[in-house]
């Protein structure tokens, strides 16, 4: 295949508006970052409280490097179990409230590893429509039958499972709290259906760790639903300012997942330093409450601002604060002003978001002051006016 083939589909995401590229940053993420030599707000960063930066992270991952250096060298099955992972681990159970946590390389490989693990050939997945991208590989892998459920829709998800065989195995798979519209999912009517038709489910909460429920332990918390939803996964790069994954669940499920899931199985292990880094933040959520409440306060603040200058948002309950633009030029267009304007939020297209869904995905962060809220506000307006949008 010559390099003309990859040239004429570039051609083809530039002509549909469609087309990524890399943005260089000069900076740590945080508030505000330094874009090419200029300090804009920083926007788009699911670092929710601000963690990623905090002294007592960052000098947990030091630590850790210059104790166990910076690698693990090989899968834990191979060359050992370090400290740091077993100490995140059992922190993450005893904050999650399981018996144990099995620690994974990305939230990619997570989904990837335990999914088709649940289920297999012959089986049905019942999934929303609005998954992440690794939840659907995940179903993909798993060679069971794989049918989506309108956003939400536990009606829809309902009339699916009446349709099913009898006794058919099935999986429920949905995210906690949804990481492009930024509303969450009714688990308690999916906890309600799947105790009633004998299906398992699963959970994606990896925009929901640290920030929902009262002690910041997640959707499944918020909703208070912990002694029913045996085991669900997370990650460790949002709220938690590092980077990773984890599921928890029975030490069984544990063991169990330690010995098939091919992503835990054949990947070296997470770095020492990210390990010690999240252990650093978990003790940080529990402790620190009241970052969560500079959080809440920091999105109500954004969301109302947004609302008032007349652009339409999904129905979100959380930081993530999607204004729906429709298109994918003009959601580019958006954007391209709102950084000439010292604003640097990402226009999120198509796949990433369905056809004719093109939006900014604004998320706010604990971090942020309420001066760089209105001037991110104001930002926003003169863009707005600027591309036609208000």
């Amino acid at each position: 295949m010559s390099t003309s083939h990859f040239r004429a589909a570039l051609q083809r995401l530039t002509g549909q508006s469609l087309r990524r590229a890399l943005s260089p940053l000069e900076s740590a993420s945080g508030p505000v970052v330094d874009y090419a030599g200029r300090t804009v707000i920083l926007l788009s960063s699911n670092d929710y409280l601000g963690l990623a930066a905090h002294p007592r992270v960052i000098q947990s991952a030091v630590e850790a490097t210059e104790r166990y250096g910076a690698g693990s060298g090989a899968s834990r099955l191979v060359s050992g179990s370090l400290p740091p992972h077993r100490s995140l681990e059992a922190a993450l159970a005893k904050f999650k409230g399981t018996e144990g946590a099995l620690v994974f390389g990305a939230g990619y490989l997570a989904n990837v590893g335990v999914i088709p693990n649940l289920i297999g050939r012959g089986g049905l997945i019942l999934a929303d429509r609005l998954c992440h991208a690794s939840l659907i590989d995940g179903c993909r892998l798993s060679r069971a039958d794989f049918r989506v459920f309108r956003h939400g829709d536990c009606a829809h998800l309902e009339t699916l499972l009446r349709r099913r065989s009898d006794n058919r195995r099935t999986l429920i798979i949905t995210e906690g709290l949804f990481s492009m519209d930024g509303d969450v999912a009714p688990l308690d009517d999916l906890v309600r259906l799947a105790e009633q038709y004998d299906a398992l489910l699963y959970v994606d909460d990896a925009h929901g760790t640290g920030i929902m429920g009262a002690g910041g332990r997640g959707t499944i918390e918020q909703f208070g639903l912990e002694g029913r939803i045996p085991f669900h996964m997370g990650t460790l790069s949002k709220a938690l300012g590092s980077y990773g994954a984890y599921v928890v669940g029975s030490d069984d499920f544990v063991q169990y997942l330690l010995n098939v899931a091919r992503s835990f199985i054949f990947t070296t292990a997470l770095p020492p330093a990210m390990a010690a880094a999240a252990s650093a933040a978990i003790a940080i959520v529990e402790t620190e409450p009241e970052r969560r409440a500079r959080l809440w306060a920091n999105r109500h603040y954004l969301f109302k601002g947004l609302q008032n200058q007349g652009f339409r948002l999904t129905a979100t309950v959380s930081p993530i604060l999607p204004v729906l633009i429709g298109d994918a030029a003009k959601a580019s267009a958006f954007a391209d002003r709102l950084l000439a304007h010292g604003v640097y939020a990402t226009a999120i297209r198509p796949p990433t978001v369905p056809d004719g869904t093109s939006r900014i995905r604004f998320t706010v962060t604990a971090a942020h002051t309420t001066d760089q809220l209105d001037e991110a506000l104001q930002a926003v307006q003169r863009a707005g006016r600027e591309t036609g949008l208000l």
